[in-house]
Parts: C-alpha cells; structure tokens; sequence
C-alpha cells in the first residue's frame, strides 16, 4: 500500500487560476501593458510565479523582459496580498483528502507557489491539519521539477519514494513524480491536457480526485 500522497496544489487540489492572473495583470498594467485573459495563465503557471510573469510579459510584448527584475517583486506583492482571490477546490477533493486520512495515509503539498502563500490557501481550503506537509517555493528549496523537494518530503514523513504518489496537473508535475522514484498521477481537472501529461511520463491518468482511492 501506499504510504504517502503528495499533491501539486495549482490546478490539482485547488483552481487558482484567477488568483495568480488577478496577480500578474496587475503587473502587466503597471508596466503599461493589458492584462492577459485569466484562461491563459492555466499554461503560465506551474513552474513558478516569476516564470508565470515572465510567460505574461512576453505575450503582452515585452519580449526581452526588460520589465522581469522591478517586476517581480511587485507581482509577490500582490499574490501575497491576495491569495485566495477566487480561489476554490474542485469538487471531491476534500472529500478524497478525508477518504485518505481514513486509510491512514500521510499527505502532503509540493508546490511551486511562493511557500508563504502555499500555506496560507491549503489551510483557508482544507484546515490546519488536514496536510503533514506543505512546502512551496523558497530559498534553498529547489523548484519542480527537480525531484529534491518531493523526496525531502518522502524523507521527513518516513517513506521510501516508491511508496508514495506523487499527484499533479502539468508536464513539470510528472517530470517531478518520475525522477524522485514515485508512482506519478496526472490528473485531467486542472490546467492541461491529457496528452501533456502521458507525453511526460504519467504512471497513470485519472478524471476524477476518488479515482486515487484505487491506486493505493
């Protein structure tokens, strides 16, 4: 049986698509550029809010990121300002989340949001105990998809990496999953396709978040 469940959180256990686009347009506004359609930040997103600034810069116009250094932290601001703007879970996820800690299974978050608020939209979604460990994005934490991050979390929680799933929505998900050893799920109710996901090296896809119930 698997031990360990360890989620993505943007586009797996939560849509937060508005949230990072109310974040980035403001960057983009500042700058003198328009704001990008919020549905088009579900491919921004996934490696980082710095990349997702820079994806929004260069579609806006900014091909040389000339506006990427004094942007940046400002576009942090913002997140951090409002991290649950029009934040919401997909249905049955935390009904699966329940179903898990039922069975006993430690679970986890590994994303590439910065760490502060990583924490802070698990646990306004999901409560404060809900998780064993959240991790986003900090200083000495190496982003998806470098494996190091999913496997210091199998490390602190007392797993060995073939015993746990590794949980996400986007090519970087996969990559992460299968270089740290793990049994790796995309799931196809967050920002990309099917194919990206097979394409990355997805053990197995599932449409719906009790489909993880089986897999144990």
């Amino acid at each position: 049986m698997k031990k360990v469940c360890i989620f993505d959180l943007d586009g797996t256990l939560a849509d937060t698509v508005e949230s990072i686009a109310h974040a980035v347009n403001q960057g983009l506004e500042h700058f003198g550029y328009e704001g990008r359609p919020a549905q088009e930040y579900k491919y921004y997103a996934g490696d980082g809010l710095d990349t997702a600034f820079q994806r929004a810069l260069r579609r806006a116009g900014d091909t040389e990121g000339r506006c990427l250094e004094e942007g940046i932290p400002l576009v942090r601001r913002w997140l951090a300002q409002e991290p649950l703007y029009c934040v919401k879970t997909y249905p049955g996820v935390a009904e699966t989340l329940a179903e898990l800690r039922k069975l006993g299974v430690s679970l986890a978050v590994l994303s590439n949001k910065p760490h502060a608020q990583a924490v802070q939209v698990v646990e306004a979604l999901f409560g404060k105990s809900c998780f064993d460990k959240i991790q986003g994005q900090m200083q000495g934490v190496a982003k998806k998809p470098d494996p190091a991050g999913a496997c210091q979390i199998a490390w602190d929680l007392r797993a060995e990496p073939k015993s746990c799933l590794y949980i996400g929505d986007t090519n970087t998900d996969m990559l992460t999953g299968c270089r740290a050893g793990m049994y790796t799920v995309g799931v196809t109710w967050g920002f990309r396709e099917q194919k990206e996901l097979e394409d990355s090296g997805a053990d197995r896809i599932i449409q719906k978040p009790e489909e993880l119930l089986s897999l144990l």
